[in-house]
């Protein structure tokens, strides 16, 4: 996501980073540069005018023609002006209510019962604690379905009613939380290929009738500036206290994201990052900024880190690396806890100056992780404890059970050794760096 601007911006603020001094005349060439690269972004012309207009009257202000790095200073106003244009800060749900209540609303298509499924598993991994999902979206073919194999996969309980009318399936939903204490109610309701007269009485009759604490508008990014007409139907007959957008990471001009608030006042409460059940976080302004500025966003990283890794399987590994005595079967526990966190590359793109160092490219392939689980897997728990005694036979018969060559067996402990190696001068201080 924001890719193509990300690198735009990076490569004009660079320009100007190192500059000593900030004249109107570099300033007029920046702004050009930013305004073309955020209307190639598809970001709404009036939001780019507004945005430049600020940013080139405090680059010229006093504040940065007395400053000693007039270039660092202009791209923090740059990044404000950036975070500000995001929302400024970032807004949490309401969920005060017992149980509190979520309404998602949207056009058909916009991912709306998937998004529900995401963000019941969030709110539980989040907050611990006990979600249920109402189907109300009565007349879609397999609406119901499609809500129900979700909760099985993510064993989060879906109450419906078949196809009776939505609002009372509503209503007896919530008496149905109450009695059963559960903290948490997400409504999916029915979507339509236009705001009608019919969607909107229906969601405004639901509304009434439970008061939800929520109501979020789901938005496909992919709908571009269109999305600005679809919020402000719904805003006009709803009170929308936020939008979840879906599919942002199949989207690398991210134009709408840098248009909603502004142009709406609704907050963006979350986006889709992949087509994964864990695949929605929460939006931040100012870490959305950093991101697209090339400041990476290591408090994301950390935060994804600690919900996923368990920190006593992490502090165990660690001593035994620093002991020497990491084998193969710490090894691949390793590996199982690091393919929770999501694709890495996903994670790689986080870590500060990513972009420069070429590492927004990078490509990893899952099959290459599975294979090294595979030839782990092929081998027994005496070899992983000591893959010293993995001679030629044993090699074969590895390679025989996880279906690849003895040459792939012979690279992953090659590798391994390699990495015990330096493991082992790190935890006795003789590493050299290059610097």
């Amino acid at each position: 996501m924001f890719e193509g601007l990300g690198e735009r911006l990076q490569s004009a603020l660079s320009k100007i980073k190192g500059t000593g001094k900030i004249t109107e005349s570099n300033i007029s060439d920046m702004m050009r540069e930013i305004r073309l690269a955020l209307l190639e972004a598809d970001v709404n012309y009036t939001v780019v005018k507004e945005f430049t207009n600020n940013v080139k009257e405090k680059a010229l202000g006093e504040e940065v023609q007395k400053s000693l790095k007039p270039g660092e200073v202009f791209v923090k106003i740059v990044k404000d002006e950036l975070t500000a244009l995001l929302g400024g800060e970032q807004k949490p749900l309401n969920l005060n209510g017992n149980p509190a209540i979520l309404m998602l609303v949207g056009l058909q298509g916009s991912g709306k019962t998937t998004a529900i499924g995401k963000l019941s598993n969030l709110l539980r991994k989040k907050h611990a604690k006990k979600p249920l999902m109402v189907a109300c979206d009565v007349y879609r073919p397999a609406a119901i379905d499609q809500l129900k194999q979700l909760g099985k996969q993510l064993n989060i309980e879906v109450y419906d009613e078949g196809k009776k009318d939505p609002v009372e399936i509503a209503n007896n939903a919530i008496k149905y939380a109450k009695e059963n204490k559960y903290d948490y109610v997400l409504i999916d309701t029915a979507g339509r290929l236009h705001i009608d007269e019919g969607l909107m009485d229906e969601l405004e009759n639901i509304r009434t009738k439970v008061n939800p604490q929520e109501i979020l508008l789901v938005i496909d990014s992919m709908m571009g500036q269109d999305a600005i007409n679809v919020i402000e139907g719904f805003n006009n007959k709803l009170p929308l206290t936020g939008v979840i957008l879906t599919k942002l990471d199949g989207d690398t001009r991210g134009g709408v994201a840098l248009s909603v608030r502004h142009l709406t006042n609704v907050p963006i409460k979350f986006i889709g990052t992949s087509e994964k059940m864990d695949g929605l976080d929460s939006f931040d302004p100012e870490r959305m900024a950093g991101r697209i500025l090339g400041m990476g966003d290591i408090i994301s990283l950390v935060e994804k880190v600690q919900s996923e890794i368990d920190e006593k399987e992490a502090e165990k590994a660690a001593k035994k690396m620093q002991n020497g005595k990491f084998d193969l079967e710490d090894f691949l526990s390793q590996m199982k806890q690091v393919k929770k966190l999501g694709p890495l590359e996903n994670l790689i793109k986080l870590i500060p100056g990513a972009s420069k160092m070429g590492l927004n490219n990078v490509q990893i392939d899952p099959k290459q992780i599975a294979h090294i689980e595979a030839i782990v897997l092929s081998m027994t728990p005496k070899e992983r404890k000591n893959p010293d005694i993995i001679k030629a036979s044993r090699k074969t018969r590895i390679a025989q059970g996880c279906g690849l060559s003895v040459q792939e067996v012979n690279k992953l402990l090659t590798q391994f050794d390699q990495m015990k190696k330096m493991m082992k001068q790190m935890s006795n201080g003789k590493m050299k760096f290059p610097f």
